[in-house]
């Protein structure tokens, strides 16, 4: 082997800091192997997102990663060849006392409502003038930490249509009310719900009520995959959001459980009344005994709760000084990423107590309630 000399490029100074390692996980490394030879429009596409003052991620077409800073124990150089002594001597330009390591993240999907807020999509918006507090779908993705498969996700699941190139969440009460109508049409039009015609709905909504195509449409497919016009609706999804709206109402006060299953079965109708469950809403209540011995419910939405994970556990062991197992993992799944993830948080914030009922966790910090 030959000797090579090493020296320092007259740029070293310059190029300080300038070069970054990235250490791919496998999928990624895959991933970027298989669309090495393939046609442009079939390349995958790598993009780093996040503010000053907001941790990088790196964004996949469907995946989010979080970028952090591994110190090296060894300095690594970086160098390139020689443009006078070709094959003799390789220019030293940056040295390197780090890695970013990838790990995959939950989407930062959480300043979305507040980007939103004087936006939200209402009854009659298109008879009266609107004063709107305008942010597109294209500003939304270059600036929320997510996949854009993951941000496409997050509009359906956070009720946000995307109307003329902007993003606009429709009000609980007014989407719950076209719900409601729906599943009416569904008995009254004999339509199955396995196999709904989407035209003959919208048309019917468009007609008998007045509610725009462009924001019907979006609403069924939110609630079931649509095929060839036809729609398989999630009957067990929209009935549980119909739930959930009557539930908010119960934020400060609770709700005896029996009158809310009553308050509920009556706005769906008995034909869907098979599909109603509480545990459609785990993550959205507390359940608490009153004096009398029956259960009561109070709006407690996961959504609602800080995502940072040491203040989220704060305000839950604050909310109750002892949680059993399945009662607190719904509250954590939007800031963990796998139920490992989930596992780690718990060990890391809690405190695990197995008793003959089961196992209870309570906060490894003293807190007054």
């Amino acid at each position: 082997m030959s000797d090579i000399d090493v020296r320092f490029s007259p740029s070293t100074a310059q190029d300080a800091g300038s070069f970054r390692l990235i250490e791919l996980p496998p999928e990624l490394c895959q991933l970027i192997e298989s669309t090495m030879n393939a046609p442009s429009h079939a390349q995958s596409t790598l993009c780093v997102k996040g503010s000053i003052a907001e941790d990088a991620v790196l964004c996949t077409a469907d995946k989010t990663y979080a970028l952090r800073s591994v110190q090296l124990s060894n300095t690594l150089l970086v160098t390139t060849p020689s443009r006078t002594d070709s094959g003799r001597a390789v220019n030293v330009r940056d040295q390197i006392h780090e890695v970013l390591e990838l790990a995959p993240s939950v989407p930062k999907l959480h300043k979305l409502p507040m980007f939103l807020k004087g936006a939200q999509y209402d009854e009659g918006d298109e008879d009266r003038r609107v004063t709107l507090v305008k942010y597109t779908y294209d500003q939304a993705l270059s600036e929320i930490q997510a996949s854009e498969a993951e941000f496409q996700r997050g509009l359906k699941e956070k009720r946000i249509l995307v109307l003329d190139g902007y993003l606009r969440p429709i009000v609980p009460t007014h989407l719950s009310t076209i719900l409601e109508l729906i599943l009416s049409y569904m008995v009254t039009l004999s339509l199955s719900y396995q196999a709904a015609g989407v035209e003959e709905l919208v048309s019917t909504l468009a007609d008998e009520h007045e509610i725009p195509r462009e924001v019907s449409g979006q609403i069924i497919s939110w609630f079931g995959p649509v095929k060839e016009g036809l729609w398989e609706m999630d009957v067990k999804a929209v009935v549980a959001e119909i739930g959930l709206e009557i539930l908010r109402h119960y934020k400060h006060e609770p709700i005896m459980e029996s009158e809310f299953l009553s308050k509920w079965k009556n706005k769906i109708g008995d034909t869907f009344e098979a599909f109603l469950a509480l545990e459609l809403l785990t993550g959205n209540y507390l359940r608490s005994q009153d004096n009398s011995g029956g259960a009561a419910l109070t709006y407690f939405p996961a959504s609602g709760l800080q995502v940072d994970p040491a203040a989220r556990f704060t305000e839950l062991f604050l909310t109750k000084q002892r949680w059993k197992s399945n009662d607190i993992e719904p509250f954590l799944s939007d800031i963990a990423v796998n139920s490992k993830e989930r596992d780690k948080l718990l060990l890391k914030y809690a405190r695990a107590i197995t008793t003959p009922e089961g196992t209870w966790y309570t906060s490894r910090v003293g807190y007054n309630n």
